[in-house]
């Protein structure tokens, strides 16, 4: 007779065997798709480096007094152009400002901009597309058709039409109204993409067995739309939010270097870069430390959008 203790011919405890139970029935626990995805990307050091550089820049933009003990209007014309040093680690611009300090400061209307049109991109866009793809034939037509003369656009020469009219020569907007501006030009010249990746995959996800199930059950449109289709089309489009994120925050840049975004008196990346275009020859550390700070956080939320896609897509691994 064989003692239930043993276990290869070694004797073992009642709470050893609990243990053992226990690590099997783990072990054979189905893992859902976003526990699998977090699984992959903690082994990625891509992806915990691209975190914290986000993490850090989301800090400073929050709080950037921690990391500036100099406010971003402090100013010492007596000290202008000079370069580094370990009283200013920036230098000074043109007009004696710290460039640290300014670039610190700087990181939360380039972040704002970011993130606010990212969200309202992929917002419309994702309504637009769920839309379409449910509906489909007539509907899916015109969306499509919709989102096609707005993908056509140029970007530049659109956003330079926009914000030139919403600016008439002699207006002096406000800080916020600058930026609510320059976010809603991003989204409307972007939403498309967003809407191309949403319909694609609510094509995909209504033929599938529970939407059909619910459809029969007599669900209504609202419930299949935001209670089915909706957190199983999510995936593709949170990808390309983490991408667009970083494309938004370059395009900021890109708009104030132009003269017609972001502009005094809000502080941003993309202002200190247009201010320092005449004098880079001369002093090039004006443009170096703001345009690497551009370049760092694009190419951070970059490699977090291919490490979210990678994770979620089960053919790439």
């Amino acid at each position: 007779m064989t003692d239930p203790n043993l276990v290869g011919g070694t004797a073992v405890d009642a709470a050893e065997l609990s243990r053992i139970d226990d690590s099997a029935t783990e072990t054979k626990k189905p893992r859902s798709l976003w526990g699998d995805a977090w699984r992959q990307l903690r082994r990625k050091p891509a992806f915990v480096i691209s975190a914290v550089i986000i993490l850090l820049v989301v800090l400073i933009a929050i709080a950037p007094g921690l990391f500036s003990h100099r406010e971003a209007g402090f100013s010492d014309l007596t000290k202008a152009n000079q370069p580094p040093s370990s009283e200013a680690w920036f230098g000074y611009d043109n007009q004696g400002y710290d460039v640290y300090a300014r670039t610190i400061y700087g990181t939360r209307a380039s972040l704002l901009v970011g993130v606010f049109a990212t969200l309202l991109t992929v917002v419309f866009g994702s309504l637009v597309g769920i839309l379409a793809g449910y509906y489909g034939r007539l509907i899916d037509s015109l969306l499509s058709r919709l989102g096609d003369i707005f993908a056509g656009l140029p970007f530049v020469l659109g956003a330079i039409v926009i914000l030139t009219t919403f600016n008439a020569p002699g207006s002096n907007p406000g800080a916020v109204t600058i930026i609510v501006q320059v976010v809603c030009s991003i989204a409307v010249l972007t939403w498309p993409v967003a809407m191309r990746i949403m319909r694609s995959a609510t094509l995909v996800a209504k033929q599938l067995d529970y939407v059909k199930a619910a459809r029969a059950l007599g669900a209504s449109t609202p419930r299949i739309v935001f209670r089915h289709l909706l957190p199983n089309t999510l995936a593709p489009v949170l990808v390309y939010a983490t991408i667009a994120l970083g494309a938004a925050i370059g395009a900021e840049a890109t708009l104030a270097y132009l003269g017609i975004g972001v502009r005094p008196p809000v502080i941003s990346w993309g202002v200190m870069i247009s201010d320092s275009r005449d004098y880079f020859r001369a002093d090039p550390h004006m443009l170096l430390f703001p345009g690497a700070f551009v370049t760092i956080t694009v190419l951070a939320f970059v490699m977090l959008g291919d490490g979210i896609r990678d994770a979620l897509d089960p053919k790439s691994r």
